[in-house]
């Protein structure tokens, strides 16, 4: 078990390139969910890359694919991997410069890079922080879920499952919060059943936010358009016949 917060450092690009043209693919692997996201965020943190999005292939694996210029996949694979291993759950990593269309048309980072190349904005840091906290288990994770709610005034926006029974719920909330929450689900976790991992991240930036799961609960819903009944029938209404006024008797009063 391990509690570790992101770094703070964060490093914005003087330029956000249109096109992902003649750039390169980074991937950092490592064993569990709370650990990727720590591995990502400080990727995103360190250099100038844009976070395509999580792979899960089972068995507690996960992928962080982060995109852009080829000295900034570096710079940020060689963050990544150093981050994941602090943690204990580095696995593997691989850098691929200048990738052709159709790996990217077969593998799941394609529709996450059209909207980054649509965007012209650079990566907000949110004042919410972000809690993980992982257990082996179902059970011990919902029990934690509900101590984190209870002990501090933080909200449950998803959890997210990865094989090898490994559960995870996130939070969300202002940053003391966030902290007082997860340690007290830490504690009904190991009381439960088993904690793997947690994982508190201060300031997350906008990549990150988008990639993580979140309950449809929070969706905002699409207004529904008003829906009048087609057949209505409306009612003549009478015409009533004024009167001629210059016929009407004028009563004047005198006054004394």
């Amino acid at each position: 078990m391990k509690l570790q917060q992101a770094g703070l450092v964060r490093f914005q690009p003087a330029y956000q390139p249109k096109s992902f043209k003649d750039t390169a693919l980074g991937m950092v692997a490592t064993r569990s969910f709370p650990a990727i996201v720590g591995t990502a965020d400080m990727m995103l943190k360190t250099s100038g890359v844009s976070l395509i999005g999580f792979e899960k292939i089972g068995s507690g694996h996960c992928i962080a694919i982060v995109r852009g210029g080829i000295s900034d996949v570096r710079l940020a694979v060689e963050s990544g991997v150093q981050t994941a291993q602090q943690f204990g759950e580095y696995l593997s990593s691989s850098i691929i410069p200048r990738p052709l269309p159709n790996l990217e048309v077969i593998f799941p980072i394609g529709s996450r890079l059209s909207q980054l190349v649509e965007s012209d904005s650079f990566s907000r840091v949110s004042n919410q922080a972000i809690g993980l906290l992982e257990t082996r288990g179902f059970p011990a994770m919902v029990g934690a879920a509900d101590a984190m709610l209870k002990a501090a005034d933080v909200y449950l926006t998803s959890y997210e499952t990865i094989g090898d029974g490994l559960c995870t719920a996130i939070i969300r909330g202002t940053v003391a919060n966030v902290a007082m929450a997860v340690e007290a689900g830490m504690a009904v976790a190991e009381r439960i059943g088993e904690l793997n991992a947690v994982m508190v991240i201060p300031r997350p930036l906008d990549d990150l936010e988008n990639t993580l799961p979140v309950a449809t609960c929070f969706l905002e819903e699409k207004p529904k358009p008003l829906q009048l009944p087609i057949n209505v029938k409306q009612e003549e209404q009478q015409l009533i016949e004024l009167p001629d006024l210059a016929k009407l008797p004028v009563h004047i009063k005198e006054s004394l």
